[in-house]
């Protein structure tokens, strides 16, 4: 879940190699020059060679109905995609990463990545693993896979606590950059049904978030694993072991440089061979799990993807409405045009109303998307609070967790998924189902908007409002409550004839009084529970939502 080109890069490492010197052949572990992209590519390909026929059959499938409409596979055709009104309703879901990489439970879920790192600031992954589990290349991430049991793994419970917590859909990893497949592939023997805990886990779960009445979602991280392992070229690790290649994927160095403008451009090789495996990958998921969400990470906005990607969409809208479903399609940053899906901001939000709906995507951990030993947690306040101002601006939340190895969900986790759906128990009505307002809030705390920025806003105050609409009614949602006792709305004028304002979380009538300087409201003594206070307020006149909502996509 990483985000930004210059995380890629390694210092004074740049992975190239001339004809005499390609090769795996090294001494001891001592850095060594890895593959040429020819070899890396030949050793691949044949690693895959088994699943050709089976790829073959996908991607003909996938041509087929990315062509037969009512998308076509260009960016013009696909902005005729709109985000479902489902979608707009449900406000809330969970993330779930899970996989091999929640067995070392060291740092988070680029630990596949890192351990192969022996410099550094990464580096400690490395020594983590070579002191856990053994030296390299007799011990690698592969040997990592039978001690995933996942003996504990109940997915019925875990439906029933994200039903709990108030999720409305739920998109656990299917696949991530490490290159295990949590799914029943036929495009891999490297999966959780062939290997690890040797069940279909994406398969049960799906079953059992959709007997929750809930929304099934999928989240491909593949398109990273083509440089994901790397580091492991460098010396003697068995990433350039031919053998496990199906596994370890190209591993082909990733490469940056700045542009003429400056910035960051991606110049990492990605293969015609590599495209249509990750195209297959993706179509498979859908084919056989039919996602009403489908979620890819950064790496898909790499150049090289964007014809693949315009094919996948429009296989994914079409077949979706050939079953009459409505699906949603996430992208980050300008990786798809805008209005061909829907924006996801990764641990960041929007400084105001988007036009068009959106997602912000944190974790219940500051620190990392998997599990890992000794992690901290945001408190459920500062969720809640985060719901709260993502949805007055026409976005909603998906929150992740990191199951341990053996298939438990953390206590603190638990924590708080419970205490986030107690609140959504007594004030989802000023949520789920609601549209933005002429303006999201008021106050004196400002978001720091953008990606990665989830930690950087400052506290908010009893003065920050937050407002949704819904059924001609104002939702105000004030983030602290009141040393004094009063509130002061200023954005309800006294030409909005307030005519009644009911405190959410006990349902009883609040005390108030029109103002020139706005709607005052005298409250209990004290606060109904903990995190954010929801005030309905209804009107003589009805009032209507923001028509920023409806404004069409821009490009």
């Amino acid at each position: 879940m990483r985000t930004h080109l210059s995380m890629l890069r390694h210092a004074g490492l740049r992975l190239g190699c001339v004809a005499a010197l390609c090769g795996i052949a090294v001494v001891g572990a001592h850095a060594t020059t890895p593959p040429d992209a020819a070899t890396i590519e030949r050793q691949w390909v044949a690693a895959n060679r088994p699943y050709d026929g089976a790829r073959k059959a996908i991607l003909a499938q996938t041509q087929k109905i990315a062509w037969q409409g009512p998308m076509d596979p260009d960016w013009q055709s696909l902005t005729g995609y709109r985000t479902p009104e489902w979608y707009r309703d449900a406000k809330f879901g969970i993330f779930i990463h899970w996989g091999v990489y929640s067995v070392p439970a060291y740092k988070g879920e680029w630990y596949p990545r890192h351990m192969y790192e022996r410099t550094g600031e990464n580096s400690d992954r490395y020594q983590h693993q070579i002191a856990t589990y053994g030296p390299m290349p007799k011990v690698g991430y592969k040997d990592l896979i039978p001690l995933f049991k996942a003996e504990h793994f109940d997915p019925n419970a875990w439906a029933t606590l994200f039903r709990e917590a108030g999720a409305r859909y739920v998109v656990p990893v299917a696949e991530h950059h490490d290159g295990f497949a949590m799914y029943d592939s036929k495009l891999s023997d490297w999966t959780a049904v062939k290997m690890g805990p040797h069940r279909d886990v994406i398969g049960e779960l799906a079953k059992a978030i959709r007997a929750q009445g809930m929304k099934l979602g999928l989240s491909s991280h593949r398109a990273e694993h083509d440089w994901f392992y790397e580091y492991g070229r460098t010396f003697d690790s068995d990433v350039n072991d031919p053998r496990y290649a199906a596994l370890y994927g190209p591993a082909h160095p990733s490469e940056s440089a700045k542009g003429e403008d400056g910035q960051d451009v991606d110049w990492t090789f990605v293969s015609d061979a590599y495209l249509d495996d990750w195209l297959a990958r993706s179509s498979e998921i859908v084919q056989d799990y039919h996602p009403d969400l489908m979620y890819f990470d950064w790496w898909v906005g790499q150049p090289r993807f964007r014809g693949a990607l315009a094919e996948f969409a429009a296989f994914y809208y079409n077949q979706a409405a050939a079953r009459g479903q409505s699906p949603v399609l996430y992208y980050k940053f300008n990786n798809m045009r805008p209005g061909t899906g829907t924006l996801n901001i990764e641990r960041g939000q929007a400084p105001d109303i988007r036009a068009q709906p959106w997602q912000t995507e944190t974790s219940v951990s500051p620190d990392s998307w998997g599990y890992a030993e000794g992690d901290t947690y945001k408190s459920p306040d500062e969720l809640v609070q985060l719901l709260a101002d993502v949805v007055s601006k026409n976005g909603n939340l998906l929150l992740n967790i990191g199951p341990k190895a053996d298939g438990t969900i953390p206590p603190e986790a638990q924590h708080i998924l419970l205490a986030i759906g107690q609140w959504l128990g007594a004030n989802g009505e000023a949520i789920y189902g609601t549209r933005p307002w002429q303006r999201f809030g008021e106050g004196p705390t400002q978001v720091v908007a953008g990606t990665m920025q989830d930690t950087k806003t400052k506290p908010y105050t009893a003065e920050d409002f937050r407002f949704t609409t819904k059924d001609g009614r104002l939702y105000a949602i004030e983030m602290e409550w009141p040393a004094t006792h009063r509130a002061l709305i200023h954005s309800v004028a006294p030409t909005m004839k307030v005519k009644a304002v009911t405190l959410l979380a006990t349902g009883k009538p609040v005390t108030f009084k029109q103002q020139p300087d706005g709607l005052h409201l005298d409250l209990p003594t004290q606060p109904p529970g903990v995190h954010a206070y929801a005030y309905r307020i209804e009107f003589e006149k009805p009032i209507a939502s923001s028509t920023k909502e409806d404004a069409a996509p821009t490009s």
